[in-house]
Order: structure tokens, then C-alpha cells, then sequence
């Protein structure tokens, strides 16, 4: 339910904006900087013009001046000017990255001039938040400017893991799903406790509602991950992205800038020519660490653990011989063409993975078309897009024991023969089907184990997906200094997901069912956004003014059909009419909210050297409904100061910049939470409170931050140095207190605590170029250290001192535990080895150890790293490029469940070892028996089984060649290259890898390996052709 808020706030500016629409065009014919009207009207000349960069992309706050004057003006965001000048003079067209030009003015005829790049300042200008460019020399907050190329260099099915390593501040887990996955994507900590911390996306200036599949929290007995709505975007689609680390850079974005912004500008046409690109990137996968197994200790007979005696002929089963070699295939094809009016853009695309795991599947096919184009004495640009996205994936698996065949693969008791197995079914003539071969007598059933293969081929989950995108803007320019802009995106999902479990699967997933199972759940969500602003950039004398006011609507909904349960009557047919309706579960479900707003941004700028900027913006948000808070604001503050424009800079340090920010951001509670509503029981089939009691006295959850950096280029800029310290705190964080049972609820949220992050973010680099601009090198290099820290909780949600947050993985795992002073990855246990009272292991009767469970926590360390580091450098020559990425975390603890239930079974080669040994010695020659010990000390993974997440690995490498155009004429252009991906782990204590996430939604359960796929090594080639 959606509450009506103060919507007229939304009216006042749309009528602000109608009467700037309709002001007479001549209200601008006289203007600051501009000179006086001459009495001789043909010794001046009105001189209009676009600048643009080389790429065609126009130059939004490049300089015009007529030489020798103060009269001059700048470009807008569509890079147009227009200036009144003497007949003969001179323009000097000049911007910050970019060497400047000159131009004499003859007549009136239009101008276009491109501008070069400056190799010393380069990159001076980005985008900002709602996709306004900006110079960087005045912004007062860190922004990261990626280009798309260095996103298909080495190609992802997601592209959102290119990024990994290339920015300072933010950290990029890949879900350990497979191509598609989803991907978890934290900048400048974790904020929020009960939220999720994931990053916001945005397209061309509006915020992308990313809606995700499967199950994104993890667990050990969870359904499995799928994909999202990011990795829907085609990389073949993106000129470039910015990354807003912090809620500085981001206000402009409300409640749901807090967590930082990834800010995608796609491609339009190019004026002046026509141009087909054509690309395709072929990669081959395979697991980039395993465990180590044992393969010379059999099993007992009737014993499904590997605890027999020795094997007189050690088997041949490994279970790396389980996975295939994954393939992706990407191809795109894009078409660009244009004039100065009109503009058009097309790709397709195509992306094709199987993964390492048989029967796992990832396909997407992308179509898009963009037109930009000018009317009204060029006064009108009229932007349309549209975009269609298909996309399918079938058996997605992260980990756990559920829907996973590694379990039954790593545990299959090693005396056995498993190719026995690789036939998973066999025929059962009494009841004319096919059933599952995995005999009970041999095989256990322990964790949920089936036949591996029967788990891939007969218990499928399966989404398909279509996802529809239209977006249009209208900008009017009234003025060369006013215009405005209208924007609409909507952005519409319909999802299918199938489950399709066979007769003879295990009842525990068929609802007891001996005939199978059948499920299909219909999702559509839906988000449209609009919003309208007012955008003035004016300079006069030393002076500068950007200032953009707006208001926008953002509404989203989602709605969803469940129909699931045993079959009843022919068995494997997967039909709602053959669905036992007295064991089926069934369910409809949906939201809808909306949030209307209302913002501005202005910066003043002074000498080209000092900028204020100031922000604010006014949320009404639909979550906030039966609260006493029915809106809340963000204001944001911040100056930069170029120091290199206070004298002659040296070639030494010809840039330097300092720079500081303040802004509060925050977010609605979670919805639901504020009012009294009553949900369904699928269990049950009726109607109930939720577990969780409303409270109308929720607030907006906010995040207040302040940001000191430090921007500066050496040695004629071909050095440069970013150095950025940033402390954020997180205020009304929401906590769960027990209530009494009397209420009919078990828990009540309330608002307390602060959650701090403090850090700081460096990014170094290098470019020039030699043998007169023949070699071209770079190196540039990246750190990030975030301090999370828990300030405040509250005491009524506190356990014995703690507030408990779960436990990473199976049972005896690692505790989360948070405390005053403590951090949200601090990890406790209470087991361990039983001692005697002198302190040595204590050993039974029969010489065993025992676990004991002590009173007290012992704290055992943090899964939060200390800080993460990546190292890019290019070299290129005659056509060739090398690329290089070394990336690495640093600290922090991750706990393999794996490595503890092999141990349990006798298939490790470490249990193999001890046999060997004749057992384990644990003090003074004191030994225990091999089985003892594992058997033991696997039951307390939190004791034994933590391990230091320390890694560096060679994420990247990519070698091209471009064949000389001269050879095809100069018609055609060709790339070839080799790639590589997750090449080399150069170090890593761990025996998986503790970047790959099992959960990229959950904030607490980090770092934890159970069964979960393991990451991929991928080897490949690309080849991309134009003309």
C-alpha cells in the first residue's frame, strides 16, 4: 500500500520548469560575459559550435574565449556554444585534459571542433550522479572512471567482475554459481545491519531496479543461487563507468546512494560516420583449486565412510574428473551512424556458458537500439532507447546440500567403483520407469547424498527470464546556459522458474512423494522512473556556475505466483493437474512502493581554482507510511581547491588538488515494518501474524560521512596520485528484541547503535608514452582499507553480551558474534579438544579425544580483510597490447566445512597421511588414531578449520593484435588476442578460494566453504572485427 505524501512539492517545480518553457527565446539575447550590441552590426559575427572529443562524444564544460578578451563562454552537456564576437578574432577553445586549439571566427556558419587528448591531464572530465558530467578539478568527493574497453578485454558473463581490482574502495566477490551469477559488490565497508550493503546501479543517470533470482543469502541447506538484473547489460553496450565510492558523490540519489554507486553511460550513435564492429570472445574453464583427495584407503563393507584398511590397488577415481570444461561464447554486433542531427546506435548480442558442472547452463541474447536526434533550430535533442533482454539458466549451484551433487562426489566411499554410478538410472519394469541407482546398502544418504548425476539430470531447477527496458529524455535548450531535461525509464521483468524432481528422489524433496515433484513460480516485476531537471551553467569573468534542480518519481512493484508439491497420480508428469493438492503448497505475493523527490546541486567555482558544492534532496517514501517521519532529507557539502592555480606550476607537479565533503544519507526501514498486516502460511494454508511485530515509530536509517582527499599529477602529469580518507557512520540501525508470546509475535524491531567504517583509498598510477609515441606503457596501481567497527548496540537484543548473528556454515562453525568495540565479521567458537586439568588433550578409555563445549567464547578473528590491493600495467607496440592485472586480499578468516567433512569421511589425502603416520600425534609422542581425531575435530570447523584469507592471484592477462587497416585497404580494422582469467594463485593458505561467495545478499555469512563450486581458471581468445 502506497500512503499520498507531499506530492506538491513534484508540482511547484514541474510549474517552475513550464515557465522557464515558456520564456521568449530573446530573453537570452543579451547575457553576463557576452559584449554589448555593436552599432556597426556587420563587424561582429554570432559564432556557434560543437566541441567534441576524438572519439565524437561532445565536451560539456570546455572553454571558448575570444582571444585577448574576457568574452568567452562554455560548452553544455551536449558540448554546444554559441558567442558573439568581432568579425576576424580568434577562439581559443581550451578544457581540462585536453590540449587547446584556436579558431578564427569568418562567418556565422556552424563550427566543429575536436579536441585532443592531453597526454599530461587526461580523464579530467566525468560523470557524476543522474549523469551529469562534471571537470574533476571541482569535484570535492573521489570518482573512478573506468573505460568500457578495459571491460572487454578479458570479457565476463557479468561484467560487474571486471571491474574487480581496477578501483579503489570497492570489493567485488564473484558468486561461486558459475557464469551469470550474481556478483556482491561492498564499497567502503559493510553499513548496515540488517540491509542489504550491496552497491546501487545506475544507467545513463537512472537508478536500475535489480532484481535477483534464486536464492542470494546462502546456507547450508538453502535453495540455489541464480543470477541478477545487472548482469543482464550487454559490455559491448558501455562507453564507460564511474564509481561512486561515497554518499558525498552520490546525495543526488537519496536513500539509496548510501552503500556507493556504479554509474554505466551506454554507447549512442557517432556524427559523421557509419561503423560495424563485430567481436567475439571465446573462453575455455576449468576449477582453479581443488581439494586434495586419498585414493589408496578403501571403505568397510557396508560402511559409507573411508575408514577401511588399505587398498591393494589405490583407485583411480578423482573427483576433479567430475567437471567439464566450462565454454563461454560471446559474440556482438553493433551498428553506429549518424549526422550532426541524428544519431543511431544497435547491438545484439549473444552469451552462451556452460559451466563446470554438467547439465549448469547460462544463456542471455541482448538486443538494443538508441537514437538521438535534434530538431527545432537544435534547440529540442529528443534521446529514445530501448532494450530486450531473453535470458535462461538451468541448475545454478553455489553450494550447501541441497540440489548439489559435490557432496555424494567428494564423500563416495573410495572402495567402491563409481563409474557403477555414472549410470544413474536403471529400469523398473513393475512400475514402468526409470529410478535412481544409488543403493542405500552402500552409498550413504548422510547430508542428503544421491547420485550425483541423478541430481543434475533429474532434479532440475531451470528460470527463464524476458526483461523489457524503454527509456526517452527530451532537453529543451532554452538559453546557451538553461535547459531542461525530462527523463522516463521503464524497466519491466516476467520470470518463470521450473522444478522438476523425478520418481524415486529422495521424499525429503518431493513432499514425501514417491511419484516426484513439480513446482513453477511466475514472477513480474516492474519499475518505471521519471523525473524532470533544470540544469544552468553560467560563467562570467572569474566566475562559474553549475546548478541543476529537479524532482522525481521512482515506483516499483513486484508480484508473484507460487504452485508447488508432490505428484499424486502418473509419476514425471510435470503438470499443476497432477499436483497433490493436499501436500501442495501454493502462494501469491507482492508489494508496491514508491518514492517521489525532489533535489538540487549547485557549485560555484571561482578562478578556475576554488568550487563550493552544495546538494539537498527531499525523499517521500511509501515505506515510511504509519510512521511520524513521512520524509526525511539529504544535504551534502563539499570544496575542492586546485593549489597548482595559485602559481606557475612546475613541469614537476603541474596538477594538485585538495578536496573535502560532508553528506547524510540514509534509507526507509524495510517494508512491512511499520504497519499491522497479516501473511500466509504455506505450511499451514491459513492466514497469521508475521513472526516480526510492526512499529510505526521506525525512522529513516541514515549514514552520515565526511571525505578528505588529495588529487595530484607529477613529472608533466605522466604520475598520478589519488589519495582519499573517508569516516561513515550509521545511525538507527534496526535490531530484533524477543517480545512475549501473549503479543502473538516472537520479536519487535527498534532503531539504536552506530555502525563506523573508516578507511582509506589510494589509487597510483603511470603513463607515457616512447620512440615518438610508438611504445605506449602504463602501470597503475590500487589500495583499499576499510576499519569497520560496531560503536553502539543495544542491550534489550544482546545475549550474554553478544548479539548473535548466526553461524557460518554447518553446526560447531564459527559463531558470529558482535560487540561494542568489536566489528559485523568478528567470529567466536565455544568447542574444542576436552583437556585435563594441566592442560593436555584428555583421552578416553579407548584412547580417543572428545569434544567438550566450554562456558566462555573464545574470539577467534574477523572474515573482514584488512585491505585489498591490485596492480594493473599495459604495454603496447607496433599493434600489440599486453595487459597484466595482479589483484590480493590481505587478512581475515574464512572456515572450510569442506575440508572438515572429508576429514569426517576418510577421503582427504591429510587422512590418509595420518594412517601413514600411524595415527596423530598430539603431545609428548601421545598419539591418537586417525579416525579418532578427524572424526572429532571435524565436529568443531570453528576450531580447526579456519584459515588465513590471505591471496593474490594473476586475475588478468590479455594479449591483442591489431592487424595493420592497411592490409584491407584501410576499410577494415582486426583485433586477435588471447585471455585469461584467475590464471595463477600465486599465494593462498586456504584450500578453496576466499573470494568466491556462496551468499552475495547476506552480510554475515561470509567466507564460508560448504560443498560450493569451486572458482574457475578460464583460458581464451577473442577476435573483433570493424569496418
Amino acid at each position: 500500500m502506497i500512503k499520498t505524501h507531499k506530492s506538491r512539492f513534484v508540482c511547484a517545480l514541474s510549474g517552475f520548469v513550464m515557465a522557464l518553457m515558456m520564456m521568449p527565446l530573446s530573453a537570452s539575447a543579451e547575457v553576463a560575459g557576452n559584449p554589448p550590441q555593436q552599432s556597426d552590426e556587420a563587424s561582429v559575427v554570432t559564432v556557434q559550435g560543437t566541441v567534441l572529443d576524438v572519439t565524437g562524444l561532445p565536451l560539456i564544460g570546455a572553454s571558448v574565449v575570444e582571444q585577448g578578451t574576457l568574452n568567452g563562454t562554455i560548452t553544455d552537456i551536449d558540448g554546444k556554444f554559441q558567442l558573439t564576437v568581432k568579425k576576424g578574432a580568434v577562439l581559443e577553445v581550451s578544457s581540462i585534459g585536453f590540449k587547446t586549439v584556436t579558431v578564427t571566427a569568418v562567418n556565422e556558419a556552424p563550427l566543429t571542433i575536436t579536441l585532443e587528448e592531453d597526454s599530461e591531464l587526461l580523464n579530467e572530465v566525468v560523470v557524476t550522479a543522474l549523469g551529469i558530467k562534471r571537470e574533476q578539478k571541482a569535484l570535492s568527493y573521489n570518482v573512478q572512471a573506468v573505460d568500457g574497453d578495459k571491460l572487454t578485454a578479458v570479457k565476463d558473463a557479468n561484467f560487474v567482475n571486471s571491474l574487480n581490482g581496477k578501483v579503489a574502495g570497492v570489493v567485488i566477490n564473484s558468486s561461486s554459481a558459475g557464469p551469470g551469477a550474481a556478483a556482491r559488490v561492498v564499497m567502503r565497508g559493510s553499513k548496515s545491519l540488517d540491509k542489504n550493503n550491496n552497491a546501487l546501479y545506475v544507467i545513463d543517470g537512472i537508478p536500475m531496479f535489480n532484481v535477483s533470482s534464486g536464492n542470494q543469502d546462502g546456507g547450508t541447506m538453502a535453495n540455489q543461487p541464480g543470477s541478477d538484473g545487472v548482469a543482464d547489460l550487454n559490455p559491448e553496450d558501455i562507453e564507460s563507468i564511474s564509481v561512486l565510492t561515497g554518499p558525498s558523490a552520490a546525495a543526488l540519489y537519496g536513500y539509496q546512494a548510501a552503500n556507493g554507486v556504479i554509474l554505466v553511460t551506454t554507447k549512442k550513435g557517432q556524427a559523421g560516420k557509419t561503423k560495424v564492429t563485430f567481436s567475439n570472445n571465446t573462453s575455455f574453464s576449468n576449477p582453479l583449486m581443488m581439494y586434495d583427495f586419498q585414493n589408496t584407503y578403501g571403505n568397510l563393507e557396508g560402511n559409507a565412510t573411508s575408514w577401511g584398511g588399505k587398498l591393494a590397488t589405490p583407485t583411480t577415481f578423482d573427483p576433479a574428473g567430475f567437471f567439464n570444461t566450462g565454454v563461454d561464447v560471446i559474440n556482438g554486433l553493433t551498428f553506429s551512424t549518424g549526422t550532426e542531427k541524428n544519431q543511431t546506435y544497435a547491438s545484439v548480442s549473444t552469451t552462451n556458458s556452460t559451466g563446470i558442472i554438467p547439465t549448469s547452463e547460462y544463456n542471455r541474447y541482448n538486443f538494443s537500439f538508441r537514437n538521438t536526434s535534434k530538431f527545432a533550430n537544435d534547440k529540442l535533442t529528443l534521446d529514445l532507447g530501448a532494450q530486450y533482454v531473453i535470458q535462461n539458466n538451468k541448475n545454478m549451484i553455489g553450494g550447501g546440500q541441497y540440489f548439489n551433487p559435490l557432496p555424494a562426489l567428494y564423500l563416495f566411499p573410495r572402495g567402491e567403483n563409481f563409474q557403477e554410478v555414472q549410470m544413474y538410472e536403471r529400469w523398473n519394469s513393475t512400475r514402468n520407469i526409470m529410478e535412481q541407482y544409488w543403493p542405500t546398502e552402500k552409498f550413504s544418504t548422510d547430508v542428503n547424498m544421491q547420485n550425483p548425476y541423478w541430481i543434475l539430470n533429474r532434479m532440475t531447477n531451470e528460470v527463464k527470464k524476458q526483461r523489457y527496458m524503454f527509456n526517452a529524455s527530451l532537453k529543451y535548450d532554452i538559453t546557451d546556459w538553461l535547459n531542461i531535461i525530462a527523463r522516463v525509464r521503464v524497466d519491466n521483468t516476467v520470470q518463470d522458474a521450473y522444478q522438476k524432481r523425478y520418481a524415486t528422489t529422495s521424499g525429503t524433496f518431493t513432499e514425501g512423494s514417491k511419484k516426484g515433484f513439480y513446482g513453477h513460480s511466475t514472477a513480474n516485476d516492474k519499475a518505471t522512473y521519471a523525473d524532470v531537471i533544470a540544469n544552468i551553467s553560467k560563467t562570467w569573468e572569474d566566475w562559474s556556475l553549475h546548478v541543476n534542480v529537479g524532482a522525481s518519481i521512482d515506483d516499483r512493484n513486484a508480484t508473484s505466483t507460487t504452485f508447488n508439491g508432490g505428484l499424486k497420480t502418473v509419476p514425471n508428469f510435470f503438470h499443476y493437474g497432477n499436483i497433490n493438492k493436499d501436500i501442495s503448497k501454493r502462494n501469491e505475493a507482492g508489494w508496491h512502493e514508491q518514492t517521489q523527490s525532489v533535489f538540487a546541486s549547485a557549485e560555484v567555482g571561482w578562478n578556475r581554482m576554488a568550487y563550493l558544492t552544495v546538494t539537498g534532496r527531499n525523499d517521500w517514501d511509501s515505506k515510511l507510511a504509519y510512521t511520524q517521519q513521512m520524509s526525511f532529507f539529504y544535504p551534502s557539502v563539499g570544496l575542492s581547491f586546485v593549489v597548482s592555480e595559485l602559481f606557475d606550476a612546475p613541469k614537476a607537479l603541474p596538477y594538485l588538488k585538495v578536496r573535502a565533503s560532508w553528506a547524510e544519507v540514509g534509507s526507509a526501514p524495510s517494508r512491512f515494518l511499520t504497519y499491522e498486516e497479516f501473511v500466509y502460511n504455506e505450511q499451514t494454508d491459513s492466514y497469521g501474524k508475521p513472526t516480526t511485530m510492526f512499529n510505526p515509530d521506525l525512522k529513516p536509517e541514515k549514514t552520515r560521512s565526511w571525505e578528505l582527499g588529495l588529487n595530484a599529477k607529477f613529472v608533466d602529469g605522466r604520475i598520478n596520485f589519488d589519495f582519499t580518507w573517508y569516516k561513515a557512520n550509521t545511525f538507527n540501525q534496526t535490531f530484533y528484541i524477543p517480545v512475549s508470546a501473549s503479543t502473538g509475535y516472537t520479536n519487535r524491531p527498534i532503531q539504536a547503535g552506530n555502525v563506523q567504517n573508516a578507511g582509506v583509498e589510494i589509487a597510483l598510477g603511470y603513463s607515457d608514452s616512447y620512440a615518438n609515441d610508438k611504445v605506449h606503457f602504463s602501470t597503475n596501481f590500487t589500495f583499499t582499507h576499510n576499519q569497520n567497527k560496531t560503536v553502539k548496540l543495544v542491550d534489550d537484543a544482546m545475549e550474554n553480551g553478544y548479539l548473535p548473528k548466526g553461524t557460518l556454515g554447518i553446526s560447531g562453525g564459527p559463531s558470529v558474534l558482535l560487540t561494542e568495540g568489536g566489528t559485523m565479521g568478528d567470529l567466536y567458537t565455544r568447542y574444542r579438544l576436552r583437556q585435563s586439568p594441566n592442560g593436555y588433550i584428555w583421552q578416553n578409555g579407548m584412547g580417543e579425544v572428545v569434544m567438550e563445549e566450554t562456558e566462555d567464547y573464545k574470539y577467534i578473528g574477523s572474515t573482514l580483510p584488512k585491505f585489498h590491493a591490485g596492480w594493473n600495467t599495459s604495454l603496447s607496440y607496433a599493434g600489440v597490447t599486453l595487459n597484466i592485472q595482479f589483484t590480493g586480499r590481505f587478512g581475515g578468516l574464512v572456515v572450510s566445512d569442506t575440508q572438515a567433512m572429508l576429514d569426517r569421511y576418510g577421503v582427504s589425502q591429510a587422512s590418509a597421511d595420518a594412517r601413514e603416520n600411524g595415527g596423530v600425534e598430539i603431545q609428548y609422542g601421545r598419539k591418537v588414531s586417525a579416525q579418532s581425531w578427524y572424526e572429532t575435530i571435524s565436529t568443531m570447523p570453528g576450531t580447526y578449520y579456519m584459515y588465513d584469507a590471505t591471496n593474490i592471484r594473476l586475475s588478468e592477462l590479455s594479449l591483442s593484435y591489431d592487424l595493420p587497416k592497411k592490409w584491407f585497404k584501410d576499410k577494415v580494422g582486426l583485433t586477435v588476442g588471447l585471455t585469461g582469467r584467475n590464471l595463477l594463485m600465486i599465494y593462498c593458505k586456504a584450500p578453496f578460494d576466499p573470494e568466491a561467495a556462496s551468499s552475495v545478499a547476506s552480510n554475515f555469512y561470509q567466507g564460508v566453504d560448504y560443498f560450493m563450486t569451486p572458482s574457475t581458471r578460464n583460458l581464451g581468445f577473442n577476435v573483433k572485427l570493424s569496418f
